[in-house]
């Protein structure tokens, strides 16, 4: 068994909010998917993305969210502590805070990409540039 802590993981804010991927073969040698924090303050959003191996679940534990499927016309689904999403595979999906308190979520994807680099694919331009030694899969 691994154990990470929270503050042990590098903040990845690339792509919105600081989204730590805490569990993962990086960090714990797992071999299924991989489980992460993420922390969005008010007016902040996940850019647009997609996982055409993985499906994402999505558990909001305080806060309020909105989640868009499907492009800039889609689907608009809100969240709310105790709420979970299941976002499937190769749906663009972008999560905002529209709200007035952070929001904090876990999230989970699985299975894994056959290389990381295959596992995300951006269609909206990422609000900040690349964190120098800050990777997806948590380590520095």
């Amino acid at each position: 068994m691994s154990k990470v802590a929270y503050d042990q993981v590098a903040p990845n804010t690339r792509r919105g909010g600081d989204l730590r991927v805490m569990l993962s073969p990086k960090t714990c040698g797992s071999t299924a998917g991989f489980m992460g924090s993420l922390v969005l303050n008010p007016g902040e959003w996940v850019s647009e993305h997609y996982h055409p191996y993985s499906e994402e679940y999505l558990y909001v534990v305080s806060g309020r969210l909105e989640m868009r499927l499907g492009g800039p016309d889609g689907e608009r689904i809100e969240l709310g502590p105790d709420d979970a999403l299941m976002v499937p595979k190769n749906v663009a999906h972008r999560l905002e805070n529209n709200g007035d308190e952070p929001a904090r979520a876990v999230f989970q994807l699985a299975p894994l990409a056959p290389r990381p680099e295959l596992g995300h694919v951006d269609t909206e331009e990422p609000p900040r540039p690349a964190e120098p030694g800050v990777q997806v899969g948590g380590t520095t």
